[in-house]
């Protein structure tokens, strides 16, 4: 079972796509996984041969809890019976949190069916589609199940990690307004020259600096693991996405520093449109070396962001606005962002994350060359 955020203790499988003797690659979905950050398609990290699923449907595992057993490839087949090691243990539920399988849940929504009435015939007392059907056909009417506060439960979760991150990350904040007149001119002039489904966002151009940025200062592309900074060689940029019903996730835009910017706007709609629909990978939301969030739509400024654990930094951007600006002597109206970083002390310095938004601002200068 994949960590997919800092405080994802556990979660549910729901499907698995493959079976007992199916052939697999690297970054194939293997399994669907339901956490409170919704449905997430599950990839396998290694080619082979699938020899046994551990875990069944319905059932919440443990973060780190073997799901199932791979022979990779050129590897002699695993003895015929498991070992005892590698046993998935459903996790326990929380105090007052019915075992229900999500698709169990969703039907006893729709029959009425009030799951803590219900004695569940699953694995380790889970609560089954089957026994949600035999209840509603009992004839004994039941109070409408109160739906799951998904909404909640992730608010929860975040609030849980931002705690964390404030509690255990000695953070410090640094700001700078960047002049944006040539950067839009040249997004404006470049935008004339595509059709609108193939236009770009500044926020390309946003993402795009903040990752060749991380090559100058790379110490910022890392994460806090076993009481130490571990240099990420890969730049995965990800990215805060607010989600319809509420909340957020950020997922990753992986090797962002060598996608075109073509490439790094496909994939940025792309992922705002699955983040949204609840189909993200978990490679995407276990990636991420470094967070941006970009709260200029929403009309503000200035934004200061908590490290989202076990990241070592985040960048912020607020809106572009005119304002007075000072060029060769005089005043005139200019577009500017403000950009900020929240950073580790443990790991950089206010001298080394300056440089970082000096390279982004001066990468924002010559918008063509990124």
């Amino acid at each position: 079972m994949p960590i997919l955020g800092a405080d994802m203790q556990a979660g549910t499988l729901v499907a698995w796509r493959k079976q007992p003797g199916d052939r697999v690659r690297r970054g194939e979905i293997v399994a669907e996984v339901e956490t409170e950050k919704g449905l997430i398609e599950v990839e396998i990290f290694t080619s082979g041969v699938i020899e046994r699923l551990l875990v069944q449907p319905g059932q919440t595992v443990p973060v780190g809890a073997v799901l199932a057993l791979v022979r990779e490839e050129g590897a002699p087949g695993p003895p015929a019976a498991p070992a005892p090691s590698l046993v998935a243990i459903p996790a326990a539920p929380p105090p007052g949190r019915v075992r229900i399988s999500p698709l169990a849940r969703k039907l006893a929504a729709e029959r009425g069916v009030d799951p803590a009435t219900v004695r569940g015939t699953g694995p380790e007392g889970a609560i089954t589609q089957a026994d949600i059907e035999r209840a509603a056909a009992g004839g004994v009417p039941a109070a409408p199940a109160a739906p799951v506060d998904r909404q909640a439960q992730l608010r929860q979760t975040i609030g849980a990690a931002m705690a964390r991150s404030k509690r255990e990350i000695p953070h410090y904040y640094l700001s700078t307004t960047i002049d944006m007149q040539r950067a839009l001119t040249w997004l404006a002039e470049e935008n004339l020259r595509r059709p609108a489904p193939e236009r770009l966002l500044c926020a390309a151009l946003l993402v795009k600096a903040t990752a060749l940025a991380l090559r100058e200062v790379p110490e910022l592309n890392a994460v806090w693991a076993g009481g130490r900074a571990v240099p990420s060689p890969a730049i995965h940029v990800g990215v805060a996405i607010s989600l319809r019903r509420g909340g957020l996730v950020a997922p990753a835009l992986h090797d962002a520093d060598r996608q075109s910017l073509d490439e790094l706007m496909r994939n940025l709609r792309d992922l705002v449109k699955r983040a949204r629909a609840g189909t993200l990978r978990s490679s995407e939301l276990s990636d991420p070396t470094i967070t941006v969030t970009n709260l200029g739509e929403q009309g503000v400024e200035i934004v200061f962001g908590i490290i989202y654990p076990p990241q070592v930094a985040i960048v912020g951007f607020g809106r572009v606005a005119d304002r007075p600006w000072s060029v060769e002597g005089r005043i005139v109206s200019r577009p500017v962002v403000t950009a900020t970083l929240a950073a580790d002390h443990r790991v950089t310095d206010g001298h080394r994350g300056g440089l970082f938004l000096g390279a982004v601002e001066r990468l924002l200068q010559e918008p063509s060359r990124l």
